[in-house]
């Protein structure tokens, strides 16, 4: 299964947390976020991963000129949208970079906001279901109602995301079926800060602790 640790500033923590487990890294690029980082920082964080860790920028309304600089200037392997992105959208960004995984964030609070993430599908390369919140797009510390999700078999794969945390990941898989999980807050200090101790906790839960 995928593990995708979201939220990532610190350099020696994105190495420390590939090498307890996870599959993809998170790097916010959203200003207004507290997890923000910049290119630099990105770069810094990125430079001693392995190649097979999958290195994803999360932007919210950017420009496509915007995102492709920031993916090419920090050798990003994955974008996700947690934006108004549109279909259109995602279709021009797939044609702008198309050697680059796109990933459309979806907050979901009804059966409704899963058929509006069902038109993504053909447009981009995965989902992410995370939890609807009014302000925030995301690392909000809120879970999904999983049972709305037990019959939920997109035509691309996804990843639930919302609340998780190594006290509640075993109960979501018992529910859900997704392809793989991200977590943000669930495994945080604060806002930014892992703490190391609760990411080897959930690879331990999980069965795959290096």
């Amino acid at each position: 299964m995928r593990v995708k640790i979201c939220g990532i500033t610190q350099p020696q923590q994105s190495v420390a947390i590939a090498s307890l487990g996870a599959t993809a890294l998170g790097f916010i690029c959203v200003p207004t976020s507290p997890r923000y980082v910049t290119i630099p920082q990105i770069q810094a964080a990125v430079a001693d991963l392995p190649e097979n860790i999958d290195k994803i920028g999360v932007f919210a309304n950017a420009s496509i000129a915007e995102i492709t600089q920031i993916v090419f200037s920090s050798k990003l392997t994955g974008v996700q949208l947690h934006g108004d992105e549109t279909p259109e959208f995602c279709s021009q960004l797939r044609q702008a970079l198309p050697q680059v995984e796109i990933i459309r964030a979806i907050r979901i609070r009804n059966f409704e906001h899963l058929e509006q993430a069902i038109i993504y599908t053909e447009y981009i390369d995965t989902l992410l279901l995370d939890a609807y919140h009014p302000q925030q797009l995301g690392g909000t510390g809120q879970t999904l109602d999983w049972q709305m999700l037990q019959k939920f078999r997109p035509s691309c794969p996804w990843l639930l995301a919302g609340g998780l945390t190594p006290d509640n990941i075993l109960e979501a898989l018992s529910q859900v079926n997704p392809d793989g999980i991200d977590l943000s807050s669930g495994v945080e200090i604060k806002p930014g800060d892992k703490d190391l101790e609760k990411v080897a906790l959930l690879f331990q839960r999980l069965g795959t602790g290096n």
